[in-house]
């Protein structure tokens, strides 16, 4: 299964998913919603339910943050890839390690905007 990072969607995958198809593997390129890494992660961990057998989860940048919390306590689950993604902690967003090293600068652009779940709690957990 392929997730794609901030500024971008699943097409962003396109080229992977037909080499991959070419060679007869399975391929899932998920449709990141990027409202959060708690609920991105839990759509991703949805997806994985329905699939039979080992998966690898690959994510790209912010894709790493949700793989990494996706995969926490499945079974299924037999290896990340991390394709020049965040490598957080399990339950970690991606703020702490973005600004962990000097001269990063994805951390100063990002405004999260935040999003009303219909629970009423807000999601934002970038």
């Amino acid at each position: 299964m392929l997730v794609h990072g901030a500024f971008a969607d699943s097409s962003s995958w396109d080229g992977v998913v037909k080499r991959l198809k070419k060679d007869g593997y399975p391929v899932v390129a998920a449709a990141n919603a990027l409202r959060g890494v708690s609920s991105d992660a839990a759509s991703v961990r949805a997806l994985l339910a329905g699939i039979d057998g080992p998966v690898v989860l690959v994510g790209h940048s912010y894709g790493g943050a949700v793989i990494t919390n996706a995969a926490h306590g499945s079974g299924e689950v037999k290896a990340l890839v991390y394709a020049d993604a965040f490598l957080p902690d399990k339950g970690e967003n991606v703020n702490k390690p973005a600004s962990k090293f000097p001269g990063s600068v994805i951390a100063g652009v990002l405004r999260p905007v935040p999003i009303t779940n219909p629970d009423g709690s807000e999601a934002v957990d970038f």
